[in-house]
């Protein structure tokens, strides 16, 4: 496929039949461009809006990357039959979660989708507009986990998930993360330990964007799924081991909105 013109996620139906191998082909134009910040990856996002592109279709296109790669690593480690469970935060790396909890239930495969904040639902308006969406689709459950002795009850049994998506924090890590996401993240690393792939949603979460730093505790993933250019932080030798294999899925962010 000729680079430019690989169909952007949400218009692409051929998504939910691809390998990793064949999604890291049709997404390679994205992955050859320049490595960018977790500041510029923000900046492009705001002007891309800006430029008549609404924010709630550049998460259905992040949502149904994440949904593909999730299917494929799925397979590729011959677990289906098994619910996806997919752990999501209050802001919008918690949104792109939902959209592929959605898609999946659609293409037919068991989802959980656990909202791990404080709050009654998320903070930003198209992760909530999300999580609404997720009620009475069949194939999906959803979960309120305010605290963190609710993820002790959740967490019994979690060597029965297929894999498990890490969608709780993308960008915006600062310092020593809060709870109930800390004990997320233990359950998400206790689980890999015992053999459940993971897949992170933009970065494995306390993975640092920019410099790829990690605080304590953080994700180890299998897989990422980060969009529209590569990462520093994920380019850097200490995001690269945490990330594991990484996937660039372009969302429709245009050229435009990373100048200036």
């Amino acid at each position: 496929m000729p680079p430019g013109t690989c169909p952007l996620p949400a218009d692409d139906p051929e998504l939910r039949s691809l390998t990793l191998d064949e999604l890291e082909l049709r997404w390679a134009e994205a992955a050859s461009r320049t490595a960018i910040s977790a500041e510029s990856m923000t900046g492009a996002d705001r002007k891309a809006q800006a430029l008549g592109i609404p924010s709630e279709q550049l998460m259905e296109h992040a949502g149904i990357a994440v949904a593909a790669a999730a299917r494929a690593l799925l397979v590729h480690n011959a677990r289906e039959g098994h619910p996806i469970l997919v752990l999501a935060g209050p802001g919008n790396n918690g949104g792109d979660g939902f959209v592929a909890a959605r898609c999946l239930a659609e293409w037919g495969y068991p989802v959980i989708a656990v909202l791990v904040a404080p709050e009654e639902k998320p903070r930003t308006r198209d992760a909530a507009h999300n999580w609404k969406r997720l009620d009475g689709i069949e194939g999906v459950t959803k979960i309120h986990v305010p605290v963190a002795r609710d993820l002790a009850i959740l967490g019994q049994g979690i060597e029965k998930a297929g894999i498990i998506v890490d969608a709780l924090l993308g960008t915006g890590v600062q310092g020593r993360l809060r709870e109930p996401v800390r004990s997320a993240v233990e359950m998400i690393r206790r689980a890999r330990d015992a053999g459940t792939p993971v897949l992170a949603v933009d970065t494995p979460t306390a993975v640092d964007l920019t410099s790829g730093d990690p605080s304590d505790p953080v994700v180890r993933a299998d897989l990422t799924v980060t969009f529209h250019r590569p990462k520093l932080g994920l380019q850097a030798r200490l995001g690269k081991a945490y990330a594991g294999r990484i996937l660039v899925a372009p969302i429709g962010i245009p050229q435009e909105a990373d100048r200036g």
